[in-house]
């Protein structure tokens, strides 16, 4: 989405919500949501006898059934993976790169995708990629702004590669419509979840989750009527940016701001998985990348900051079953966010806590 639609939503939503504590973890997700779907797999997020925990090993050929497959989404806490934009439609050779240096360098379990890539047998290369990396996919129906139709090809594409390719059901985790379709208003509520329904009856036959890329002010904004919504999800994919809170200052203080959001979802989510999944704290500012409080700062200390302040977490994250991604990839898919810079190295050090 637009990053200053985005800084409006956060400044609403930070003044309607008072700044929250941890939350009791609730008792409903010391099992998977999707339990009967998913697999069960062992609890430590070094298992390696599920996908896609570190040191599990791909099969040569591909199995029969997910059963068993999926590692239990009570191991999915602390950092689970990194964003990914694919506006640029990636070759499927830099796709192999880059998901293999996420998962090899960084630890991820995963890939969020964030954009589009409308290039004909694109989700095949992720897929791809995925296999060969040993790593899962969060994929993306994005809906846009020029073309208010072109999610429904969007739409129709991936759910027909999902059945096509024997391999999409063993690394596609869960399939998401974003980004912020609620707050966006990309399509109404009801609607909404109406779509949500109709893809998880699509991919009942693969076992993939569906659900929406979308804040906790989206949510908030639209009820009661996203109340269908979240109802309709099967997990929740958060988004968690709170540089552009009306109360922001630097990111190592930015840890209630990060709470009021969370705590939101632990109270009105269901007991539903929660990944924290377009999330960071930006390296500059830039038209549509401005704070709504003039103490916000943004730079790269910051950037790292934010995600040391997550790591410190790790209990918080590990009580509660949460997962994070860190938002992106590199600053030439998204400026200022990424892990990487533009010249293609490192903005910092950053080797964040998988367990704990």
């Amino acid at each position: 989405m637009i990053w200053s639609t985005l800084a409006l939503a956060a400044t609403i939503a930070v003044v309607q919500y008072p700044l929250g504590a941890a939350a009791t973890p609730s008792p409903t997700r010391t099992t998977d949501v999707l339990g009967n779907i998913v697999g069960r797999g062992k609890e430590a997020s070094s298992a390696s006898s599920c996908f896609p925990a570190l040191g599990f090993t791909m099969p040569s050929a591909v199995p029969s059934s997910t059963s068993g497959w999926w590692c239990s989404y009570s191991s999915e806490y602390a950092f689970v993976g990194i964003s990914y934009e694919v506006t640029a439609c990636q070759s499927l050779t830099t796709l192999r790169k880059e998901f293999k240096d996420i998962r090899n360098t960084f630890n991820g379990r995963y890939v969020r995708l964030y954009g589009a890539c409308d290039r004909k047998g694109f989700y095949d290369d992720v897929i791809d990629a995925a296999w060969g990396a040993g790593i899962g996919v969060h994929a993306l129906i994005w809906f846009g702004w020029d073309d208010p139709n072109i999610w429904k090809t969007r739409r129709d594409s991936l759910l027909g590669t999902l059945h096509s390719n024997p391999k999409a059901k063993f690394v596609t985790r869960v399939l998401q419509f974003g980004s912020e379709p609620l707050y966006d208003y990309a399509l109404d509520p009801s609607t909404l979840a109406t779509q949500v329904l109709n893809a998880k009856a699509n991919l009942s036959s693969l076992h993939i989750p569906v659900t929406i890329s979308e804040m906790a002010y989206g949510f908030q904004e639209r009820q009661p009527d996203s109340d269908a919504v979240m109802d309709a999800i099967d997990l929740i994919d958060a988004h968690m940016l709170p540089f552009f809170s009306a109360k922001a200052s630097t990111a190592s203080a930015s840890w209630p701001i990060v709470t009021t959001d969370i705590n939101w979802f632990l109270d009105n989510g269901q007991g539903k998985k929660i990944y924290l999944s377009q999330n960071g704290w930006p390296s500059t500012t830039y038209s549509g990348v401005e704070p709504n409080s003039p103490s916000a700062v943004s730079n790269v200390q910051n950037e790292k900051d934010y995600f040391n302040l997550l790591d410190q977490k790790c209990s918080y994250f590990k009580d509660n079953q949460i997962g994070w991604f860190a938002h992106i990839y590199s600053d030439s898919q998204e400026p200022g966010y990424g892990i990487y810079g533009t010249n293609g190295a490192l903005k910092f050090p950053f080797s964040p806590k998988t367990s704990c």
